[in-house]
């Protein structure tokens, strides 16, 4: 078949890539424009992009697809169009412009989480288990009947970076598979069933840890913002962003927030519990171990 791929981020490339080496013909990649990454603010083209291009596949830049992209994609008469984490929504005419629509990659149990941050936000509420969906895109958000699923199992300690880096290759495997019986006209659509649960995209205030919550709560919200907003809590009215921690189950939690030294252990009080911080970044200040940070910082410390 003739394809359009829409994505931008990292854990689109794989489904790219494999898209590219299947029999279809890729007749555009389209993508975010470049944004500004590290100190410095430099642009630089998303990892989808700087894949098409190496790949030899035409590249369309499209912060939204408004009337001129959805012309010039149109005019591709494309057989399908497959979009993985492009960031931005494909409305008519463009939605029904290609033969067969548009199908979508997305990570999660349809129709728990639907939105722009599924496997941040499942990592948030604790959940055991995730899956990639390949689903008909509709006007409605991720609303559409689902091609195929994969369930996977979410690590006790896994972050959601590193979920969603283990899910990428997986649904790339997943999405190839539901194009090539697309194109053999043997792929049958199930209409979602079930609780809907929204994953908005998170902001900097998501990353906030509340340490009156129990010890897991606050561990599960860490692991879901790392590395996208970030964890943070506060020292004395500055904040304190929380790279890496752990589980402190062999310990008694002192009162939520107080910062205590065991053996070299820098632990925080929890409403229950207690959590091991392994990692720090003060305000201002490079990543660094915690209790180098704790001998910086002093006794008596209690984070807000």
């Amino acid at each position: 078949m003739r394809l359009i791929f829409a994505g931008t981020p990292e854990a689109a490339v794989p489904s790219l890539e494999a898209l590219a080496a299947s029999d279809h013909e890729i007749a555009a990649v389209v993508t975010r424009p470049p944004a500004p990454l590290g100190r410095k603010r430099t642009l630089t083209p998303s990892p989808v992009e700087t894949t098409a291009v190496a790949l030899g596949l035409p590249v369309t830049r499209a912060s939204r697809l408004g009337p001129d992209e959805t012309a010039a994609l149109t005019a591709l008469h494309a057989d399908l169009g497959v979009i993985v984490a492009y960031g931005g929504l494909v409305k008519e005419p463009l939605l029904s412009a290609p033969r067969l629509g548009w199908v979508n990659l997305h990570f999660s149990l349809l129709p728990r989480w639907r939105g722009a941050a599924p496997v941040q936000r499942a990592v948030i509420a604790g959940d055991t288990e995730t899956a990639v969906e390949v689903f008909q895109l509709e006007a409605g958000l991720d609303t559409g009947p689902v091609f195929a699923s994969e369930t996977v199992a979410i690590g006790a300690l896994e972050t959601a970076g590193h979920l969603l880096a283990r899910l990428a290759p997986i649904g790339a495997r997943v999405l190839a598979r539901v194009v090539d019986d697309l194109a053999a006209g043997i792929a049958v659509p199930v209409p979602q069933e079930g609780e809907v649960t929204p994953a908005p995209k998170l902001v900097l205030a998501d990353g906030r840890l509340d340490w009156r919550e129990p010890a897991d709560r606050v561990f599960a919200r860490i692991r879901g913002c790392t590395p996208e907003p970030g964890a943070w809590t506060t020292v004395a009215d500055r904040r304190l962003k929380v790279l890496e921690a752990a589980p402190a189950r062999d310990v008694a939690g002192g009162a939520p927030g107080t910062v205590t030294a065991v053996d070299r252990r820098v632990l925080v009080g929890c409403g229950e519990g207690a959590l091991e911080l392994l990692r720090v970044q003060p305000e201002g200040r490079g990543a660094m171990a915690a209790d180098a940070w704790l001998r910086g910082a002093g006794t008596g410390v209690v984070l807000g």
